[in-house]
């Protein structure tokens, strides 16, 4: 039985048929309907016009006519229809800057990136596959449509998914096609950053980011983008020493790419300014570079009472506990989630001896003990200690605050009004506060 999604493919590619025109479905939903793999969204090729498209459906969305694309709407779902087409005086390597409609399904898949990404479907399932997709799937191999250096050239974005689609299907790049993509890794300079970091996203988020990262490594991509990522610095040699290949068992993206930075050994700044080049959103920023700064932190405490070099170091708990109020407790379940990986010693190198193995040990309870996590569970207002210290509002408020909730998180302290007051008094008291 056909999935809704896959039967509102159907009645469109019936639709277009009955008003005369050719209609299939192309790309990467053929593929993955014959590898049967889930099929996330439904492409269809025509040889309707974009404006015979409008007329024959009553919902249509012009998404791109300038490139013979209108959405259609059916049942709710959204299917992209495209009028055959071929392409001319690619522009920066990216775009066509003219398109031509023709009358051919052939003509439109001879354009199209690789083999297994030009097979075509019709509505009763008859497999189009002229360039021999399938038995290119079957032997395991990705391989360009036609001759290599014309699809890179054409659009340079290709290295990258001929990468992406490598790991993510497991399949090994065909010789002409790697040794094309290698060299011309140069065109990489020509794509923005954003196009660059989705493609990236999809690698290191899928099934296979390690099988990702040492082909990355291979082609020279990394040292190629137009503006320079510490990103590039990974080498076989890191990659290997760190063992990545566990990451596909870390279900968060973030702390994925937390183990990738760690590898090359960056600082906190650092992987903010490479996250911040390749256009990631503030939030993913943010969650990714706190899991660093965690481990980071970490560590140095760590180092320093393992070394006695200071009388009031925080213990190993104190430290991984105050790290949870400073960067989160997600970060630090992320964070955690690596140290418990069976490569741990060789995924953060950083960790001196023994410390992975307490805070695998450990680490989940100092967690689930935490009394509170933010200054908004505190039972006492910055409010209340004007009112019942009274004393003028200033920075001292800040510090006071930040105290009672490291104390109160710690179980030093109850979370009652009359306990925090008290402990208040005594700060101040201590402290002197200007």
């Amino acid at each position: 039985m056909k999935e809704p999604l896959e039967n509102g493919a159907v009645k469109v590619l019936h639709a277009l048929q009955q008003q005369g025109y050719e209609a299939y479905l192309v790309g990467g939903c053929v593929r993955d309907k014959m590898l049967q793999r889930p099929v996330k969204d439904y492409d269809i090729a025509t040889s309707a016009r974009p404006e015979q498209v409008q007329k024959t459906f009553s919902r249509t969305i012009p998404t791109g006519l300038q490139h013979g694309t209108v959405t259609v709407i059916v049942d709710g779902f959204t299917y992209e229809v495209t009028t055959f087409r071929k392409e001319e005086g690619y522009e920066q390597y990216r775009r066509p800057s003219e398109v031509h409609y023709i009358d051919s399904l052939l003509e439109d898949l001879r354009r199209r990136d690789f083999t297994m990404n030009a097979m075509a479907l019709d509505a009763d399932g008859l497999l189009m596959d002229p360039f021999h997709g399938m038995e290119d799937l079957r032997l395991g191999v990705l391989r360009c449509v036609g001759v290599p250096d014309e699809r890179f050239e054409e659009d340079a974005l290709r290295m990258l998914r001929c990468i992406r689609f490598a790991s993510e299907y497991g399949l090994q790049i065909e010789e002409q096609t790697w040794a094309s993509l290698c060299s011309h890794a140069p065109l990489l300079k020509h794509i923005a950053m954003e196009r660059v970091r989705m493609e990236l996203e999809r690698m290191i988020g899928g099934a296979a980011p390690h099988r990702a990262i040492c082909l990355l490594i291979e082609s020279g991509l990394l040292q190629q983008s137009k503006e320079p990522l510490r990103l590039a610095q990974l080498t076989h040699e890191k990659a290997t020493t760190a063992d990545l290949n566990p990451l596909m068992k870390i279900a968060a993206p973030a702390a994925r790419w937390a183990a990738i930075y760690l590898t090359i050994a960056g600082d906190a700044d650092s992987v903010e300014e490479d996250l911040k080049r390749l256009t990631f959103s503030k939030q993913q920023i943010k969650d990714i570079v706190w899991i660093v700064a965690a481990s980071i932190y970490i560590v140095e405490q760590a180092v320093i009472y393992n070394k006695g070099a200071d009388e009031n170091c925080d213990s190993l708990e104190r430290s991984w506990k105050l790290a949870a109020l400073q960067y989160g407790t997600k970060s630090m379940w992320e964070l955690h989630s690596l140290i418990c990986l069976d490569s741990a010693a060789a995924l953060l190198p950083s960790f001196p001896s023994g410390l992975l193995e307490s805070l695998a040990a450990n680490g989940a309870d100092w967690l689930e003990e935490l009394q509170i996590t933010s200054l908004s569970e505190l039972q006492l207002s910055g409010k209340d200690l004007l009112i019942h210290l009274n004393r003028k509002g200033g920075p001292w408020m800040s510090a006071v605050l930040q105290h009672l909730l490291e104390q109160t998180a710690l179980g030093h302290i109850e979370n009652q009004t009359e306990p925090l007051l008290e402990e208040a008094k005594r700060w101040v008291l201590y402290n002197e506060p200007a």
